[in-house]
């Protein structure tokens, strides 16, 4: 009887092997197991026809297999119990990607130089920390200007200082690039200005400059209507009015005529009817003659306009602290 319980362990050993599902475990568990015709339960119900000695051994064999039997089914059941299944649609969209975006300031910028890159002016830069020649001597401006203060420049050491405008890289450019000039530079200036809703000691500038043979106002006019056209999404009346700088003559300021009020006159517009938005003239002989350029056989235009600036008519914001805040619930409007 003791071979006899062996030969069902090495038999249940190979059954349990081969039992791949539950379906084989199930066919397994009722082979040995089974109340009817169990091989073990057989074995086990026949203890009362042996001797009491063989009712003992024989007994405490077939119930350590019994156990066995039941614990290694048990196991072999938990290892073959059923995953979730997933269903995969292929044609659903993924998750949401967040992907970040162009600061309202950046849009300008790029929005401005794609303009000025396709009528055939070339993008300059130059650096931020500059001399007194190239940020005001070869500009022609005098010595006595209010601009070269300490209260309104930011000086580095005696004669170094951060640039107040874009204005230096074209004389830079000039030195450099015989004529004819067309180019346009964009970049920030550094102004000791009070912070308000329209100023602040950071800005940034873009400007452009052309020299050649022929230049004159009116050309001056053309590119930049079409530019304020181009870049503002309403419709508007341009107005070029008298100005000084050092740098142009004649000079003028541009402004358009303002949209919240359409020029009726507002808190917006300072109840004028229009908005000032940049500064521009003909480039002064002086500036010309600094660089080496014949000022009787050359004419040139410059220009310069705030980003900013431009930004807050164009998207209505009243504050420019709002661009340097960096309060994502504002930025992610744009």
């Amino acid at each position: 009887m003791s071979n006899k319980i062996e030969e069902l362990r090495l038999e249940f050993e190979k059954a349990l092997t081969e039992a791949k599902d539950r379906a084989a475990l199930e066919s397994v568990r009722v082979r040995f197991l089974g109340r009817k015709s169990g091989f073990l339960t057989e074995i086990l119900r026949g203890l009362k026809d042996l001797n009491p000695e063989e009712r003992r051994l024989i007994g405490a064999a077939a119930n350590r297999l019994k156990g066995e039997v039941e614990a290694r089914l048990a196991e072999a059941e938990k290892g073959l119990q059923e995953k979730p299944r997933t269903t995969l649609d292929l044609t659903l969209p993924g998750p949401e990607i967040k992907i970040g975006h162009l600061h309202p300031l950046t849009q300008i910028i790029r929005e401005s130089v794609g303009f000025f890159e396709k009528i055939g002016f070339q993008v300059r830069e130059g650096p931020e920390i500059e001399t007194e020649w190239y940020n005001f001597d070869a500009l022609n401006t005098p010595a006595d200007h209010p601009a070269r203060d300490m209260q309104d420049t930011f000086y580095l050491a005696p004669g170094v200082l951060l640039r107040s405008h874009t204005s230096p890289v074209q004389i830079r450019v000039m030195e450099k690039e015989k004529p004819p000039v067309r180019i346009i530079t964009v970049g920030r200036c550094y102004r000791r200005d009070a912070q308000d809703a329209s100023h602040f000691p950071v800005f940034h500038q873009l400007e452009g400059l052309m020299v050649e043979k022929g230049t004159h106002f009116t050309h001056l006019k053309g590119i930049l209507t079409a530019f304020l056209e181009y870049v503002f999404p309403f419709s508007f009346k341009t107005r070029f009015t008298p100005s000084f700088f050092p740098f142009t003559e004649p000079s003028a300021e541009v402004s358009i005529s303002c949209p919240v009020c359409q020029a009726k006159g507002c808190a917006s517009c300072g109840h004028s009817g229009f908005l000032e938005i940049l500064g521009c003239g003909m480039v002064h002989p002086n500036v010309l003659r600094n660089v080496g350029y014949k000022s009787k056989e050359l004419t040139g235009l410059a220009f310069g306009v705030g980003i900013e600036r431009i930004a807050m008519v164009k998207y209505g914001i009243p504050d420019i602290r709002l661009f340097y805040e960096n309060d994502v619930r504002f930025l992610h409007q744009f």
